[in-house]
């Protein structure tokens, strides 16, 4: 087999689309294929660096490790990356190339190349640079497994849409669409996500997989079949809830403020302490995935937060990414977490900040491209002073901290100017605030153990990081429990079917289409 497909839509973000894809992505190359993820259009915080130097999103990258192959600008060649409410940056086969509004990105002035289209604002324009990106996996795997955005069904955006029913139709994927039944309401969404569709779409609904089903199984089957007999399609699956999963996220933070940042039982600690963390949760926060490799050690417990209360029993706190760091430095003044994190500096308690975060904690801030809002002072934490620039930094380094070797991965427009403190991963630390541009520093198991050890003796904390605790083994792990997800609770032969040949011919049409 070489060149097939299927497009995994969602009744709504947040369906499960990502964790299926990966799963599927898992079962298949576990099965000998050789298999490649697919999003035409990202729009995500969360964000990764390729090693070629392109920037995709997270979701896809952790895609691309379920099926075992580097990552790459082809996988997400189109990246949306929020700066407000109204407006993103646009991120083309890896690379900035502008910041739009969500009127602009839809509308329909001028340009005929990829970036010419994107500083007139047409995403139309960018049907054919995309295809053509998933036309190049084709070539190169046995089986693309695509990922859809929000919903098919968002008849506002069809016109333009080059990432769900207009890349299935161009491409001739069949479509299986996710609904999450833990939410209620799941054979409305699959009904009537079908039914808004045109004629030519629905020929390639293929039919629907449920997801994060709690109970007895045979309870949802009159429900299935009726569901069938109404739109002529089959269910290809019913995936039960899955706690602690702990898979990258794409569109936001998937925790509460006030919860732990897991749900999964971690073993107890090594040590006669636990270590506290807490992480600002900043606007915009971005890269939040940073904190997982401490979320995943015994005795460490991560939880958002959003009070400066909430800072006095914390051992750490983390103070990650932002897409607007001049905005993330004024909210925690009206907070009172910027005078919390002063206080924390002054009676040597721990503090580290990552990329914007780091940011904040310098003196000088000038910032003429992210908010434009020229000179701002930081917190002055630590001595450094930032400049924001048009270019932006896209970087793997790996180096050495604390004695141990580190790799991470830069996203960034501000360029630091340390002017003091001892060295820390191309940044610094003073005392007991640390900060770096490195984002993923963590995942580095030596490092994060001596790191925590640093911590642990800064708090006067009895914990002692467990000493065989491997991200990348548990990150296997876990895309092991999507694969079998599938395996086990999906009709496998049923999807390679698709896979390899397409949507059933005949499928019904479902009024009353599309208007």
């Amino acid at each position: 087999m070489r060149g097939g497909g299927l497009l995994v839509a969602g009744t709504t973000s947040d369906a499960g689309k990502s964790v299926v894809t990966a799963g599927i992505c898992r079962w298949l190359v576990r099965k000998g294929l050789k298999v490649a993820p697919f999003k035409g259009q990202n729009m995500s915080l969360n964000s990764f660096v390729t090693r070629e130097g392109a920037e995709i999103g997270r979701a896809q990258a952790m895609q691309a490790q379920a099926a075992r192959v580097e990552p790459t600008a082809l996988m997400n060649p189109v990246l949306l990356k929020p700066g407000s409410d109204r407006s993103s940056q646009v991120v083309l086969m890896g690379k900035p190339v502008g910041e739009l509004s969500a009127r602009g990105f839809f509308g329909r002035a001028g340009g005929s190349s990829p970036g010419e289209a994107l500083r007139g604002g047409r995403r139309e324009e960018l049907f054919e640079p995309v295809l053509a990106c998933l036309e190049e996996l084709r070539s190169t795997y046995d089986a693309v497994i695509c990922e859809g955005a929000g919903s098919p069904a968002e008849i506002n955006l069809r016109r333009t849409d080059i990432v769900n029913m207009g890349i299935a139709r161009a491409a001739r994927l069949p479509v299986v669409v996710v609904g999450d039944i833990d939410r209620g309401g799941v054979f409305a969404q699959f009904f009537g996500t079908t039914a808004l569709l045109a004629p030519e779409d629905q020929e390639l609904i293929a039919g629907y997989l449920v997801n994060k089903f709690r109970g007895d199984v045979t309870l949802l089957e009159p429900g299935l079949d009726m569901l069938q007999g109404l739109t002529g399609r089959r269910t290809f699956g019913v995936l039960p809830y899955a706690h602690g999963l702990g898979i990258d996220e794409e569109d936001g933070l998937r925790v509460s403020l006030r919860g732990a940042v897991r749900e999964s039982v971690v073993a107890p600690p090594v040590g006669e302490d636990v270590l506290r963390v807490a992480v600002c949760a900043v606007p915009l926060m971005s890269n939040f995935t940073d904190v997982d490799a401490l979320a995943a050690e015994p005795g460490v417990v991560v939880r958002f937060v959003d009070r400066a209360e909430e800072l006095v029993d914390a051992d750490l706190v983390v103070v990650p990414g932002t897409r607007g760091t001049v905005r993330a430095l004024a909210w925690l003044r009206e907070r009172g977490l910027a005078d919390a994190l002063a206080r924390r500096a002054a009676e040597g308690r721990p503090v580290l900040g990552i990329c914007g975060g780091f940011q904040v904690l310098g003196e000088h801030i000038e910032d003429e491209v992210e908010s434009r809002a020229g000179a701002v002072d930081g917190l002055g934490l630590l001595p450094v002073r930032v400049r924001f620039a048009r270019e932006k930094t896209l970087a793997r380094p790996v180096g050495s901290a604390l004695g141990e070797r580190v790799e991470g991965y830069e996203i960034h427009h501000g360029v630091a100017d340390v002017r003091g403190g001892e060295p820390f991963l191309d940044g610094c630390r003073v005392g007991s605030v640390w900060g770096t541009h490195w984002h993923g520093s963590l995942e580095s198991d030596g490092f994060r153990r001596a790191f925590l050890r640093e911590v642990a003796a800064a708090a006067g904390r009895r914990f002692v990081p467990a000493p065989d605790t491997s991200f990348g083994t548990l990150r296997e792990e876990q895309l092991d429990r999507l694969g079998d997800l599938i395996e086990e609770h999906a009709d496998t032969d049923a999807l390679l079917r698709l896979i390899e040949e397409g949507a059933p011919a005949g499928l019904p049409f479902v009024p009353p289409g599309a208007p």
